[in-house]
C-alpha cells in the first residue's frame, strides 16, 4: 500500500512545516549515496558542495516546487566546477571542469533543487546494461547480483538507494526506460521535440549520442510525482484531467516470443489493471517493427561516430580506431564513421516512414502498452554480449517514433512502457499518475 502522500508531496510538506531542513535532507542524501557494492552510483560527488547548496537555501523566501529536493544528474551534463566524463576515463582525464552549468543543471538550481552529484553511466551513453570497465559496473543497491541497466545506470541506482528523489537521465535507445524497469522505479522519456515546444536550448552544456533519437527525462520513485516534476523541471503545464477510458494498443504473442515468464505475467497484470480502470485494449499488427533496429543502429552509429570524432579533434587527439574507448563501443564508432551519407539517406527516409506509421497508430489509439525488455533481470555475472540487441527490439520502435513514454514499475524489476503521441507528454504523465496503485 502506498503512503497517502507521494514522496515529493511528503518531502515538500516536511520542508514547509519545518519538520526538516534542506541541510538535513542533503545530509540524508549523502548518507544514502553510493550504497551499491561498487560504491559507484556517483562518478562525481562533493559532500561540501552538496551541503553548500543546501545552506544557500536557508532563509530563502522563494520556495518553488523543488525547494530542497535532491535530484541527481547524469554525467553527460555539465555541472559547474565538475568534470563531465560521459562515463569515460579518457574524458575524465582530458576534460577541464565545467565553467558553466548545463541548461538542465541551471534549471534545477533555479527550481531550488539540491544536486547530490553526477551519476554513473554506460560509457558515452552507448549501451543498455550499465556495464563500465573503467569505473566499474553499476550494480543495484538492493541486489548486488544485478546490473542496473543503462545508460542512465547511476540515475536509476540513485533513486533506488534513496540518495535522490528524482534523477535526470537521457534516453536514445532506452536509456531511461530500461534501467527504470530493471530497478523497479518510474521513468519519463520526453518527446524528442520537447526543446522546440518549450523554446529552450535544453541540450546546452550536454553531450549528444545520436541527435536523431536523443531525448532526456527523469527517473523517479512514484508515478504520482511525474506531472509536478515535469512542470518544475521542463515547465510543462500539468494536464487538467487524465485520459478517461483510453483506447490502448497492445502487442500480440508473435512480438513477445522471447519474453521471460515473469515479464509476460507482468504484462498481463498491467493489461488487467488498465481494463479495470476503464481502458479498452486492442491488439495491433507489429510486423513493421521488425525493421526498427536495422534503421536505428546504423543511424545511431553514424551520428555517434561523427560527434565523437569532432570531440577528439577539439582535444587535439587523432585515433582512427577510437582505441581510448571500450572495444565494443569503439567498433560501433568505427563502423559509424565508415558509413556514408548516401548509405544513411535511405535509412533516414525509412525512419520518416516508420514515424508516420507510428503516428497513425497513436492516432487510432490513445496509448500504447509494451514491455520495456524481454527480461526483468540482468545478472551481473552473465554474458551480455547479445543483451543490447535483445532489449533494443522492445525499445527502438518508440525511439524511432520520438514519442513520450512513462515506465510503469512492477515488482521484481519488470516495467512497462506506456507511450503517447508526440507532444502529449502532460496528458501521458497525468494518466500514468493514476496507475500508481496498480504498480505497487
Amino acid at each position: 500500500m502506498l503512503d497517502v502522500l507521494s514522496p515529493l508531496s511528503l518531502l515538500q510538506q516536511r520542508l514547509a512545516s519545518g519538520e526538516t531542513t534542506p541541510q538535513q535532507v542533503a545530509s540524508a542524501s549523502l548518507a544514502c549515496s553510493n550504497t551499491n557494492a561498487g560504491r559507484n552510483v556517483y562518478l562525481s560527488q562533493s559532500a561540501s558542495a552538496v551541503q553548500e547548496q543546501a545552506e544557500v537555501l536557508t532563509g530563502s523566501l522563494a520556495r518553488p516546487a523543488l525547494y530542497g529536493v535532491p535530484i541527481s544528474i547524469k554525467d553527460c551534463f555539465d555541472v559547474r566546477g565538475a568534470v563531465t566524463t560521459c562515463g569515460s576515463a579518457f574524458y575524465a582525464a582530458k576534460n577541464a571542469p565545467a565553467t558553466d552549468d548545463s541548461w538542465i543543471a541551471a534549471r534545477l538550481r533555479q527550481a531550488r533543487a539540491v544536486i547530490p552529484g553526477k551519476t554513473h553511466m554506460h560509457p558515452l551513453a552507448y549501451g543498455i546494461t550499465g556495464q563500465n570497465a573503467e569505473f566499474g559496473d553499476c550494480l543495484q543497491p538492493r541486489d548486488s547480483a544485478l546490473l542496473t541497466g543503462g545508460s542512465s545506470s547511476g540515475a536509476a541506482a540513485s533513486v533506488q538507494e534513496g540518495s535522490a528523489l528524482a534523477a535526470i537521465g537521457t534516453d536514445t535507445g532506452g536509456s531511461i526506460r530500461v534501467p527504470a524497469a530493471l530497478c523497479g522505479v518510474a521513468g519519463y522519456r520526453a518527446s524528442i521535440d520537447l526543446a522546440t515546444r518549450i523554446r529552450q536550448d535544453i541540450w546546452r552544456g550536454s553531450v549528444h549520442l545520436a541527435p536523431s533519437f536523443d531525448t532526456l527525462g527523469f527517473l523517479f520513485r512514484d508515478l504520482r510525482d511525474g506531472p509536478r516534476l515535469a512542470a518544475a523541471i521542463f515547465g510543462l503545464e500539468p494536464a487538467l484531467e487524465p485520459r478517461g477510458n483510453p483506447r490502448v494498443a497492445i502487442v500480440g504473442e508473435e512480438f513477445l516470443g522471447d519474453c521471460e515468464p515473469e515479464v509476460l505475467e507482468a504484462y498481463r497484470l498491467q493489461q488487467d489493471a488498465l481494463r479495470s480502470s476503464g481502458a479498452s485494449l486492442h491488439t495491433i499488427d507489429t510486423s513493421f517493427w521488425k525493421q526498427a533496429f536495422e534503421i536505428f543502429a546504423p543511424v545511431q552509429a553514424y551520428e555517434a561516430g561523427r560527434i565523437q570524432r569532432a570531440k577528439l579533434l577539439a582535444l587535439g587527439v587523432s585515433d582512427p580506431r577510437f582505441s581510448m574507448f571500450e572495444s565494443s563501443i569503439a567498433e560501433r564508432l568505427v563502423w559509424g564513421e565508415s558509413l556514408t551519407e548516401e548509405t544513411i539517406l535511405p535509412l533516414r527516409q525509412r525512419h520518416a516512414a516508420f514515424r508516420t506509421a507510428m503516428d497513425a497508430l497513436l492516432t487510432e489509439h490513445d496509448l500504447l502498452l509494451v514491455p520495456c525488455a524481454p527480461t526483468g533481470r540482468l545478472e551481473a555475472a552473465a554474458d551480455h554480449s547479445q543483451t543490447r540487441a535483445h532489449i533494443l527490439r522492445y525499445t527502438t520502435p518508440v525511439s524511432l517514433s520520438g514519442m513520450p513514454t512513462v515506465t510503469v514499475p512492477h515488482p521484481k524489476g519488470v516495467g512497462m512502457q506506456v507511450v503517447a503521441a508526440r507532444g502529449q507528454d502532460a496528458a501521458l504523465l497525468a494518466y500514468a499518475a493514476t496507475l500508481s496503485r496498480s504498480a505497487s
